[in-house]
């Protein structure tokens, strides 16, 4: 027998009698007979597919099996009458066994009965002696469309090169309608204009307005049933117009004396368009001037006659400067010099004067007065050189006052390490090479894995502290003054903090900023003395990649040396922008590698216990578990237009107010500290005072600008200067983040030197987007009742603390807790039990990773709430976990 290769059934066993419904398939099933041959069971070669009914029109649907001897539809589990079949039976050729195909129609009538229950079905069943096989399910569907949309574009006036975005949701419809869009009645193609896109939500997207987009948009929607077309949306994209640069100045209008001229400008770079605002101000400047009147050159009397020569002649001249000639007036005639013969008598006189003789004694005087003048220098220059070689014989005097400092070796009996200062006494071992890591085997130098953060080290040497003589400590000081040391770090500076560390571990802070580095007890090793820093960059310092829709939300960090060995995660904290949340943002942590490629080192919400980097992400800031030191950032990725960043709006305005104009600054910036402390200090440089209340306004990633304008100001007192009604900060400027003090200023014009109270009302808002309102209502010579909101608090006192200063818990009540809640307990009373009462029960799998969890979980409580926590509240948590012995999480105040 021939069976027709290349056809997989399904082989199933079905319950039931023959012809009930029973489970229902959606691929071909085959129902064996017991015992026959399974290469007979029927195999279909044509299934019925889905389809959609438009209109009134049936549907035909089409089986064709071989070997069949009967072919019936089954629809929604009953079985199609016989006589509504149409059947054709035929012999396959290559086979020799029949083959049957069977067709029906199906009407929307019939669909509509079970409209609403459940969708309608339709499915073949055929039938050989060796058994039966079912076709797969093919859905009918009646297609509509909608005739109104849910939402239509939208008339829009914009200005050039701004971004257009035009909304559109078609009507419902089955199947859903495909939507294009119409720009005067021509398709527009996003693969043939790079500047328009069409979002998944059908909205189309400008990104810069040019003249050519002013046109009708219209957004079509259609499927199989109809075509519809949404009102025409009008954008017209606006030119303000702009002056022309000045022409030169005309030629005076007087030829001689006062006159006038005139330079003049168009309103044409560019000219205004579509109804954009004509230039403000004047197109003609006169000014007056005065052209210079030509003077004619006059002689001078003429000097005496000369002494007669020895030609027996003489001269007498004239100058013509009386006056000279100006202006383009003419020059003298006639000659300037006249000469005649002398008298016999007074020829012979004048050859035999006294003239010639005084010349002659003259060169010899000047002659005698050169020699001794050289004299006086040799001997001037003999005496210096004598007393020079003296100096030199005896030069100990220039050399006592160098030597080096006497430095004064810690002492032994100071095992803290409380010094803020790094100790230039103690030094054991210093590591040199590469300031990238090599793979060249072992060896018991460090090797430095961040090295382009100390790019300027000369050589490539670093020292770790121990303790040792007074003498390296000596040459430690010559090499710390000698090789530019540490150059790249601004130390000094309010954006960098550093301090000397052992095992007792410590903290740095960057006051003022949401930035600290927590260095817990044991994260270095026991021995080991490191100076480590913390520094600030500004995102214009730092070249930071941003792809796609990412943005920054923190500021970027940089801890180190990169490359020291620690033994335990130190937690690195820092602010951010963010509202976080996973249906929203896509974050990730950033660090920079040692050739200055920045990667992503860790995708919150997708963090491995055993990676080298854990964070724990909160409303407004993040606590960054590393194991390795170097440069950070936080970068989040839009994953709909629900992203928002929290920006701080602050309004300044001068202290005093020396002139009629007053401005205010209004700054947006992003809502952490770092980024307040900077326009703080900024505005005390400009002698700024804030005006209001700052507000926080949630910025949305939906491509729409930042827009602010001032209202109400009273004409009577003020005038704005303001030449458009509202002032923009574009989208990009301020989502991609590294562009810091976004502000706008509104400049007010007093009508009066008097006037000092001011009322009127500011907006700031995003384009169909979130905003904010400032009512403003005080006296700008003396009210200064929002100066206290921004006084700057102290963080914890000092930048850096060492050892047990640096931590809430005392060092004996926290080695108490670890050795207590560490070990596993049946009643739960372990440090999950921990985790569970401080929140951080999402973290269990991370904190189990480690040596000791209770350290984990409470060198994230010191990150959190340090310096202001609540110590009795953690001591309530720990106490309320049911240990046996009460008295294990006292200690005594000698101990503390």
């Amino acid at each position: 027998r021939c069976v027709r290769p290349g056809r997989v059934l399904a082989r199933l066993s079905l319950r039931g009698p023959r012809g009930s419904s029973g489970a229902q398939q959606s691929a071909t099933v085959a129902n064996p007979v017991p015992g026959a041959n399974p290469d007979l069971l029927p195999h279909f070669l044509v299934e019925p597919e889905d389809v959609y009914i438009v209109k009134n029109k049936p549907v035909l649907l089409v089986c064709k099996a071989v070997p069949a001897t009967q072919i019936f539809f089954k629809c929604n589990g009953e079985w199609v009458r016989q006589v509504d079949h149409v059947i054709e039976r035929s012999t396959d050729g290559s086979s020799g066994l029949p083959t049957m195909e069977v067709r029906i129609n199906v009407s929307r009538q019939q669909v509509e009965k079970v409209f609403g229950l459940e969708e309608y079905w339709c499915q073949c069943v055929a039938w050989s002696s060796s058994g039966t096989t079912k076709s797969q399910k093919a859905y009918i569907r009646i297609a509509y469309l909608r005739k109104n949309f849910e939402q239509e574009p939208l008339a829009k006036e914009v200005s050039l090169e701004q971004g257009i975005v035009l909304p559109c949701r078609p009507p419902e419809g089955i199947p859903p309608a495909e939507v294009e869009w119409l720009r005067n009645e021509d398709l527009v193609d996003p693969s043939l204009d790079p500047n328009v896109y069409i979002t998944r939500e059908h909205s189309l997207v400008v990104r810069q307005a040019r003249l050519a987009d002013t046109a009708n948009y219209t957004c079509v929607a259609k499927n199989i049933v109809a075509r519809r077309r949404s009102a025409s949306a009008a954008v017209i994209v606006y030119v303000n117009g702009g002056w022309s640069t000045w022409t030169e100045w005309s030629v005076c209008s007087a030829s001689c004396g006062r006159g006038w001229q005139k330079r003049s400008r168009s309103c044409t770079n560019p000219a205004p368009l579509n109804g954009g605002a004509f230039c403000e101000g004047q197109n003609v400047q006169k000014t007056a001037c005065a052209t210079l009147c030509p003077v004619d050159g006059s002689w001078s009397p003429w000097s005496k006659w000369s002494a007669c020569g020895l030609d027996c002649t003489h001269w007498r001249s004239r100058e013509c400067s009386d006056p000279a000639p100006r202006n383009g007036g003419e020059e003298c005639q006639g000659a300037d010099l006249d000469t005649r013969n002398c008298t016999t008598d007074l020829c012979v006189h004048t050859a035999s004067g006294p003239e010639d003789v005084a010349l002659y004694v003259g060169l010899i005087a000047v002659a005698v007065c050169l020699v001794l003048l050289l004299l006086v220098l040799i001997l001037v220059y003999c005496r210096k050189k004598e007393g020079l070689d003296s100096d030199v014989a005896d030069s100990s005097i220039l050399t006592s006052g160098f030597q080096p400092v006497s430095i004064k070796p810690s002492k032994a009996d100071n095992p803290h390490l409380l010094t803020i200062q790094p100790d230039l006494s103690t030094t054991t071992t210093t590591y040199q090479g590469s300031l990238c890591p090599r793979q060249d085997g072992p060896s018991p130098k460090f090797q430095l894995t961040n090295g382009h953060l100390l790019s300027p080290l000369g050589g490539g040497r670093h020292t770790l502290h121990h303790s040792s003589p007074t003498s390296e400590a000596e040459e430690f000081v010559s090499r710390l003054s000698t090789q530019n040391y540490f150059r790249s770090l601004p130390r000094g500076t309010s954006n960098m903090t550093y301090g000397t560390f052992n095992f007792l571990g410590g903290r740095l802070m960057i006051p003022n900023t949401g930035i600290s580095l927590l260095i817990p007890p044991d994260a270095i090793p026991r021995g080991k003395i490191y100076e480590i820093y913390l520094t600030l960059h500004k995102p214009e310092d730092v070249r930071l990649p941003l792809a796609g829709c990412q943005t920054l939300l923190s500021p970027i960090v940089s801890c180190g040396p990169p490359g020291v060995l620690l033994t335990r995660p130190v937690i690195l904290a820092m602010d951010h922008c963010g509202e976080p949340s996973p249906d929203s943002w896509s974050l990730r942590l950033k660090k920079q590698s040692c050739e200055g490629s920045w990667e992503d080192v860790l995708h919150l919400g997708e963090e491995a216990p055993s990676n080298l980097y854990y964070c724990q992400l909160e409303a407004s800031a993040c606590y960054v578990f590393t194991e390795q030191l170097g440069r950070f950032a936080l970068v989040g990725e839009a994953l709909s237009v629900a992203a928002a960043k929290r920006l701080k709006l602050l309004l300044f305005a001068p202290v005093a107010c020396t002139s009629l104009e007053y401005n205010i600054r209004v700054y947006c910036l992003h809502d952490t500290h770092d980024a307040l402390k900077e326009v703080v200090q900024l505005e005390k440089q400009l002698g700024g005072q804030l005006i209001q209340e700052p507000r926080v306004l949630h910025f949305k990633d939906s491509y729409h600008n930042l827009r602010l304008s001032i209202h109400d100001v009273p004409s009577s007192l003020w005038q704005s200067k303001l030449l458009v009604s509202y002032q923009e900060i574009p989208f990009y400027h301020i989502w991609n983040g590294t562009q810091q003090y976004l502000h706008c200023t509104f400049t007010l014009e007093r009508v009066s030197p008097s006037t000092s109270d001011l009322a009127c009302k500011l907006w700031v808002w995003q384009v169909e987007g979130d905003g904010q309102s400032f009512n403003i209502n005080f006296n700008i010579t003396k009210d200064t009742r929002f100066a206290e909101l921004l006084a700057l608090e102290s963080e914890g006192g000092v930048p850096a603390l060492v050892g047990p200063s640096a931590f809430k818990i005392p060092f004996l009540i926290r080695q108490k807790i670890i050795s207590s809640l560490d070990p596993p307990c049946n009643r739960g009373a372990d440090w999950r039990t921990l985790a569970q009462k401080l929140h951080l029960d999402s973290h269990l799998s991370f904190f189990a990773s480690k040596p000791s969890p209770t350290a984990m979980i409470l060198n994230l409580w010191e990150a959190r709430h340090f310096p202001n926590g609540n110590l009795s509240q953690l001591a309530a948590a720990v106490a309320g976990l049911g240990q046996p012995d009460a008295g294990l999480f006292t200690v005594s105040e000698a101990e503390c």
